[in-house]
């Protein structure tokens, strides 16, 4: 598969965009379980964000960034979509942290 940097870099651009689309179209999704699954989650999203940023010299704090993945600030995303996780979320995700590190 021959494809040019450019085009590549559009066809990942559209990708992630339809991603965050996604997950802003389905807070249902909780992150611990995004986390316990995938071993990320929207915060995951946020931090690559952020450093991306200041890869390319963009001034985007972790704040900004979570605002951009979760389409709005997060304080207003826990408020009215993120439920309180069970015991049993709390000790997968204690073990996808380690896998998610590695």
């Amino acid at each position: 598969m021959n494809i040019d940097d450019q085009t590549r870099t559009e066809i990942e651009a559209a990708v992630f965009r339809k991603m965050i689309a996604h997950f802003q179209a389905h807070p249902e999704v909780q992150n611990i379980d995004l986390m316990n699954l995938g071993y990320f989650c929207r915060n995951c999203f946020s931090k690559w964000y952020a450093s991306a940023a200041e890869d390319h010299n963009v001034d985007i704090d972790y704040d900004q960034a979570r605002e951009v993945v979760y389409g709005m600030p997060f304080s207003e995303y826990k408020a009215q979509h993120q439920e309180k996780a069970s015991e049993e979320q709390l000790t997968k995700f204690e073990k996808s942290q380690l896998k998610a590190t590695e």
